[in-house]
């Protein structure tokens, strides 16, 4: 039995990169062989164990077969006589095929090192087009090396647009879909990824709201870059700018969704875009298994962004109204996260990047001001439920006219 260091572990090393987690694998055994040392089997589909002591994975080296469509038609073959290479073949890019044996020594067979420092993701072999999760995971190595300066290369690229005319991608399964697009989100560069799955054509099929808003036009005055689907990448970059947070994020990429929907006639104004927008984000996150979080604060931010933006024009009472209907006196944290998207699509605007959103700054004093009214200060100890809401409210709502009124001193 052979035990070799394989795929993430191996690339981020010859990179440079800290190794989050190792993967192994044990060519010359079967499962008996590993259930003996007191490896415990976690794999369905194929032979993975966990080792007994560091829980790490470790899967018998394996070929592949084509059975039918999507991520789950292959047949899978284990046996003590298939190679290390012939493991590594089945792989997806050529940087993630490399393996590294026990005395440290590199073993490439693929020429992965050469990809890595010539920064081209690039395709193992044609069997690459076989599994559909493979555009998924190229588009989030884009991104994840996006500030390496890696690109991909034209062959693969050309293959990934093969799968999408072909139909191979239509096989893709919600949880895989959000599972890499969470991944992504998460990473540096998230635009990145929706960037590749455009060029290949992706979007279409896993993302269409998102893709349906290229070619749509906007007011030249207050969107200089005009296009929609322009619009919304530069938000979604601005937003991984301002913060590490996924429904952030979430919330900056499905804001505008409403705006694919707008009349033809209406265009390039978007009346009512916002209501429209929240029916799409809350249609695509029962398509896909969307987190809570992202959902709730997608919708909000859908719904209510346009309010931050002109929140200098609002009435105090619209001002409260939305922190009602935020929940920003219960749920703080969240409410920080919508005016960080707001900041983001505001920011998402050619020329725009670097501008101040003293909106923000504006709406949490009169959040801060509204938040520190309770209960307590409300005279009549028997009045009921509804009165002390009512007050509160009344409350509230002086508070915000005292930051408004200083606000407006403030302000030529």
């Amino acid at each position: 039995m052979e035990v070799y260091l394989v795929g993430g572990a191996v690339r981020d090393e010859q990179l440079g990169l800290p190794v989050k987690e190792r993967d192994w694998c044990v060519v010359g055994a079967t499962p008996d062989d590993l259930l003996s040392e007191g490896y415990r089997r976690v794999g369905k589909d194929f032979p993975v164990f966990l080792h007994p002591e560091t829980n790490e994975e470790y899967a018998l080296a394996r070929t592949e077969r084509k059975t039918g469509k999507g991520y789950h038609g292959f047949q899978f073959h284990t046996s003590p006589d298939v190679s290390l290479e012939d493991d590594l073949g089945r792989r997806d890019l050529t940087i993630n095929a490399m393996a590294r044996d026990g005395d440290g020594n590199l073993i490439d067979p693929f020429d992965g090192n050469d990809d890595l420092e010539k920064k081209i993701l690039r395709h193992v072999s044609a069997a690459f087009s076989e599994d559909p999760v493979r555009i998924l995971r190229v588009a989030k190595f884009r991104a994840r090396f996006a500030s390496l300066g890696f690109e991909l290369a034209a062959e693969t690229l050309g293959m990934m647009k093969e799968m999408v005319s072909s139909g191979e991608a239509d096989a893709l399964q919600p949880e895989r879909v959000w599972q890499e697009t969470e991944a992504a989100l998460a990473g540096p560069d998230p635009h990145v990824y929706f960037d590749v799955l455009r060029d290949c054509g992706a979007l279409a099929v896993v993302f269409p709201e998102i893709d349906a808003l290229f070619g749509v036009p906007q007011p030249p005055e207050w969107h200089p870059e005009v296009d929609s689907g322009i619009h919304t990448i530069m938000v979604l970059e601005q937003a991984a700018k301002l913060c590490d947070d996924v429904d952030v994020r979430f919330a900056a990429l499905v804001h505008d969704l409403g705006k694919a929907t707008t009349r033809q006639s209406e265009l390039p104004r978007h009346h009512g875009h916002e209501a429209r927008s929240v029916k799409l984000v809350n249609s695509l996150s029962d398509r896909l298994p969307v987190p809570r979080a992202c959902r709730e604060l997608g919708a909000l931010v859908a719904e209510y962004h346009a309010h931050c933006h002109r929140a200098f024009e609002l009435k105090a009472s619209t001002i409260l109204k939305v922190l009602q209907k935020t929940d920003a006196f219960r749920r703080p944290d969240r409410f920080q996260k919508f005016l960080l998207a707001c900041e983001a699509d505001a920011r998402g605007r050619t020329g725009f990047e670097d501008r101040d959103y003293p909106q923000a700054g504006y709406i949490e004093r009169a959040w801060k001001e509204a938040g520190k009214v309770s209960a307590d200060q409300v005279a009549n100890a028997e009045a009921s439920g509804a009165e002390i809401g009512a007050e509160i409210d009344k409350l509230r709502l002086s508070a915000i006219k005292t930051v408004k009124a200083a606000t407006t001193r403030q302000v030529p």
